[in-house]
């Protein structure tokens, strides 16, 4: 991994993530998801990593989910993007904050009718009867919405700003290279670490 390959490491992600996109057959943009509650608790899931800039790794879900509620309780997560056939990863640290309505309204209402269907209906992480049930819910709310479907004021995007980005590549008997940039002011620093 050459370290004057790009400076900034959120478009040194993007240059990465433009080659998993190449070579990666199902959602290159997934990563796991890792929160904790406020007492340390961690939970970790998949969640599909829908926007990257400046601003950080944006993510959408309910607000009242288990990652939502731990969320809104420590305001820090990690990512992390593997990706098999590059023999690549990328972890992601930092703090977390909402993002705008306005940019929630417009990517929710981007998603095929039948997923916003599908978020509208979902009490995402309570218990369920049975898929009977889920099925017959979609069904009737699809029959009473025939026009838009209204954004559900829980479901919400976030941002994690990242305060350290980890890029690992996968090298010969198991001497892969590391490197981890830190936030520092407005720029960032990097360093190099073993393996």
């Amino acid at each position: 991994m050459e370290e004057d390959l790009n400076p900034d490491p959120i478009e040194r992600f993007r240059q990465w993530l433009r080659l998993a996109e190449e070579s990666e057959p199902n959602d290159p943009n997934a990563a796991a998801l890792a929160t904790t509650t406020a007492d340390g608790h961690p939970s970790v899931r998949m969640v599909l990593v829908k926007r990257v800039d400046a601003r950080g790794f944006g993510f959408f879900t309910n607000s009242e989910s288990q990652k939502g509620i731990q969320l809104a309780e420590n305001p820090r997560a990690g990512l992390c993007f593997h990706w098999k056939t590059l023999r690549r990863q990328v972890r992601v640290e930092g703090s977390v904050t909402e993002i705008d309505s306005h940019e929630v309204d417009t990517y929710f209402h981007s998603r095929s009718r039948n997923s916003q269907i599908s978020a509208a209906v979902s009490a995402q992480s309570r218990p369920l009867q049975s898929r009977e049930q889920l099925v017959g819910e979609v069904k009737r709310f699809a029959e009473e919405h025939t026009g838009e479907i209204p954004r559900p004021e829980r479901w919400r995007g976030y941002c994690v700003s990242a305060d350290q980005i980890e890029f690992w590549m996968s090298g010969q008997d198991r001497l892969h290279d590391r490197v981890i940039f830190t936030r520092s002011g407005a720029g960032w620093t990097w360093t190099k670490l073993y393996p």
